[in-house]
């Protein structure tokens, strides 16, 4: 509490108390400015009641109160929450009425706040306040991973270098001296900037990316292989028919099992094989039994021509098309034959013998725009079975097991706007399935999204609406801000509309994992993405540069 002489130097009072607002009038700021940091719009203000509790209160903006030659100021300041016997609480309905005095809150209560509030064992930090890097900002890492995440932020507004923050720190803590800890992440990395922030990754792009398509499911089998919009049932049951009957064909196992092999088994099929049986369908003809009684073909069998006789034209080019598409390979390829099951799960998560990895960033940058969002999809489901598969075994192994995954895995969607938009075109059908599936089921096998998009608007509802924890940086674009603002609480007052002016690397962080919504400054990375602007002016003044077209092309045509 304030002494006798602080009450005589500082004249500030409650003139108004609302759910949202506290109002405070002052005669002198110089007198009133007590504290480490100077007054300014976000500072901490302490307002203490007759209850022997203060609240906690962020300054939103300050005004100027002039009359009969007296100039007060008025300050509207947003309660955050209640310190009661050395204990934080959120919210700030609870002041007794009239509060009785108000003074500028000092560093050390600003850190009691955040410190106290986060038991040392479960403490995640990555940022300070934006308002005062002398304090951090603790986060409870069990309840930030454990709930999906998102980042939203403009080009420039610093979310790639947040995104590898978090993850560096993630990778980087230990219990003890052993050279990897237990944490798995998975990185979809759209524009090849994360091998430079994470050097010992196990990294994955088009030269190295093998994806069996016989371990698509139905739906993703017909989303890439079929013309959907053409919904032309011929060509599906076709389809249907010849995978099936080609996997039977190369099972090996018991009989019982065999005749239970559908289309959503993940058991190898040749696709050239659902090629030649297409085009032998198309071109079939079937004799009647019956011959010619005259003319040139006098003795030879009639035939008619089959139920698919020419109708499978368009599907047979398709397929032919994709097939012979060597920008495919990774995915029709003979290596996507060969690989096995768990060849195709250790790759994806990190557990290569050997070569096991923390972090595996799958770089998507190479693979063409049209199989992008089944390629996301596939990946995605594979993992989410994973959890499954691995807590059901847990459970028979201990039917008491209390953690479903010992190994969680967090999936990182770095632009997710491009792969689970808030679209119904069938090409995004099977992404969005997918991973909207994790966002609402894979918590409980110990799968977890952060999804991170410079146009959060466009991102599925479904999905961003299961996200806890936000990281919301600048957001120049009106739709986008609305969009978030939104999502947020409400009680966030004005701190939502500070989005739009926010330097490089600040962001306002609010969720379930931190004790109150704050505006902080995110730490630099230890090692940076490869996601600097471009100096052009620097670049342009150098001297000409000529480029060999000729290697360009070569690239191109692979």
């Amino acid at each position: 509490m304030m002494t006798s002489d602080t009450n005589e130097k500082i004249n500030a009072q409650v003139i108004a108390v609302f759910p949202d607002k506290v109002k405070i009038v002052v005669e002198d700021l110089e007198h009133f400015k007590v504290a480490e940091e100077s007054l300014k719009v976000g500072s901490y203000l302490k307002i203490a009641d007759n209850e022997n509790a203060v609240l906690i209160a962020v300054i939103e903006n300050f005004q100027i109160s002039v009359g009969e030659g007296v100039q007060n100021y008025i300050i509207e300041a947003f309660p955050l929450g209640v310190l009661r016997n050395g204990k934080f609480e959120r919210g700030g309905d609870s002041l007794a009425i009239p509060p009785k005095e108000v003074v500028p809150a000092t560093i050390e209560d600003i850190k009691k706040i955040y410190e106290d509030t986060v038991n040392p064992v479960e403490s995640f930090t990555f940022s300070h306040l934006a308002s005062n890097k002398e304090v951090a900002v603790p986060i409870n890492g069990n309840k930030f991973f454990n709930k999906h995440i998102a980042i939203v932020g403009s080009t420039g507004s610093g979310k790639s270098h947040t995104l590898a923050k978090i993850i560096q720190k993630a990778t980087s803590e230990k219990h003890e001296d052993f050279h990897l800890n237990n944490s798995h992440v998975i990185v979809f990395d759209v524009h090849s900037e994360y091998k430079t922030a994470f050097p010992n990754a196990n990294y994955i792009d088009i030269s190295n990316l093998i994806l069996p398509y016989w371990m698509l499911n139905s739906e993703e089998l017909e989303e890439f292989f079929l013309d959907t919009e053409a919904n032309d049932h011929n060509q599906r049951n076709i389809f249907k028919e010849s995978i099936i009957f080609d996997r039977k064909q190369k099972f090996t196992g018991d009989e019982d099992d065999k005749q239970k092999i559908h289309l959503d088994s993940p058991i190898l099929f040749d696709i050239n094989e659902v090629l030649n049986f297409s085009k032998f369908k198309n071109t079939e003809q079937i004799d009647t039994g019956e011959v010619y009684a005259s003319g040139d073909k006098k003795g030879q069998p009639k035939l008619n021509q089959g139920s698919l006789y020419g109708k499978l034209t368009n599907f047979i080019n398709r397929l032919e098309n994709k097939i012979n598409d060597k920008r495919l390979d990774f995915f029709l390829g003979e290596k996507s034959k060969n690989i096995t099951f768990e060849e195709t799960l250790q790759n994806l998560l990190g557990f290569t013998p050997k070569k096991e990895s923390n972090i595996t960033i799958i770089d998507l940058s190479g693979v063409p725009f049209e199989v992008l969002s089944i390629t996301v999809s596939l990946i995605s489901r594979l993992i989410f079975e994973y959890g499954y598969i691995y807590k059901k075994l847990r459970c028979i192994e201990n039917p008491e097991e209390k953690i479903n995954n010992d190994a969680p895995i967090l999936l990182v969607y770095e632009e997710a706007h491009k792969y689970v938009p808030n679209s119904d075109l069938s090409k995004y059908r099977s992404s969005k399935l997918s991973i909207e599936r994790i966002a609402k089921e894979g918590r409980k096998y110990g799968v977890t999204l952060l999804l991170a998009s410079q146009r959060p608007s466009e991102i599925s509802e479904t999905i961003f609406a299961q996200c806890n924890n936000f990281i919301a940086m600048r957001l120049t674009n009106p739709v986008d801000q609305a969009y978030v603002r939104k999502l947020l609480p409400d009680s966030l007052g004005s701190l939502i509309d500070k989005m739009t002016s926010f330097k490089q690397g600040e962001a306002l962080l609010v969720g379930e994992s931190i004790i109150l919504p704050s505006i902080v400054q995110i730490e630099p990375c230890s090692i940076a993405p490869s996601s600097n602007d471009i100096p052009y002016w620097e670049l342009w003044k150098n001297k000409w540069k000529d480029i060999d077209i000729s290697k360009i092309k070569t690239e191109w045509h692979k």
